[in-house]
């Protein structure tokens, strides 16, 4: 039965998890002197420089407290 074929499956270990050590394509893809030489610029994030998030944080904030203004004057 079908009960007894997962009894079986389970008692042989057919299912054996995932890998013990997890791959990454970036990893795999670049030599270990890409890694070591990337110099880390932490006024340049992800494209953007601290001055853009600093004024969209800004807007964004100053968009809540608009939001709030509103929900407490009108309700």
């Amino acid at each position: 039965s079908d009960y007894q074929q997962l009894g079986y499956n389970l008692r042989i270990n057919l299912f054996q998890g995932g890998p013990l050590k997890s791959r990454s394509l970036m990893r795999d893809s670049y030599t270990p002197d890409v890694f070591q030489k990337a110099v880390i610029d932490p006024r340049h994030w992800h494209g953007r420089t601290i001055s853009e998030l600093g004024r969209w944080y800004e807007k964004y904030f100053l968009d809540l407290n608009v939001q709030k203004a509103m929900k407490e004057k009108y309700g």
